[in-house]
């Protein structure tokens, strides 16, 4: 119902309610000009990371076709169902880099680098696109006339999707590069 404006009132969609991150780098200089050969060698290193978790942020149930009669048919929600009311997947992922810091001449350095992006491979889910086109719906709304013997036609009807709120994707998994930076 259009003039039921209670059901608007919710939490937006970038709403997050906990959020956790925390980034660290630690740059250890354990030998200095007495151990040349160790500070060569275990000097200049660099390791940083970054760990980030998340709540799942809200979803509306949104269903397919155009229930309101407005020629748009993607705005509509099932009855009843106030708008953000559902939570998709939680987020958890941590970021890792290793740096060695070169010294070529003078001024010139090279900084050789691995980084690895979500490290533990952790399956980070999200509602995405279904198979139907549409994003992740909780129902469709299918026009035309429904008989039910010994009742009146009905001019449309609602279905319900049982795979709502099932992750269609997912965030990318491990991922790993290697880098080289020039500084002069």
């Amino acid at each position: 119902n259009a003039a039921n404006t209670r059901a608007e009132r919710s939490v937006t969609s970038t709403d997050q309610r906990h959020r956790l991150a925390v980034s660290w780098v630690w740059t250890p200089t354990p030998f200095h000009h007495e151990h040349p050969m160790l500070k060569k060698l275990l000097n200049d290193w660099t390791a940083a990371g970054t760990m980030t978790f998340g709540t799942g942020r809200p979803v509306s149930a949104r269903i397919i076709g155009d229930a309101n009669g407005d020629s748009n048919t993607s705005n509509d929600r099932l009855p009843g169902v106030a708008r953000n009311s559902f939570y998709g997947p939680d987020f958890a992922s941590t970021d890792m880099r290793l740096t060695r810091r070169l010294f070529l001449h003078n001024r010139v350095t090279v900084d050789a680098l691995v980084e690895s992006f979500n490290v533990f491979n952790h399956p980070n889910k999200f509602l995405d696109i279904t198979d139907n086109g549409f994003q992740n719906a909780a129902g469709q709304f299918i026009t035309g006339t429904t008989v039910v013997p010994g009742k009146n036609p009905f001019p449309a009807r609602y279905v319900t999707n049982a795979g709502f709120l099932e992750p269609t994707n997912a965030y990318a998994a491990r991922q790993v590069q290697v880098g080289l930076k020039l500084k002069f």
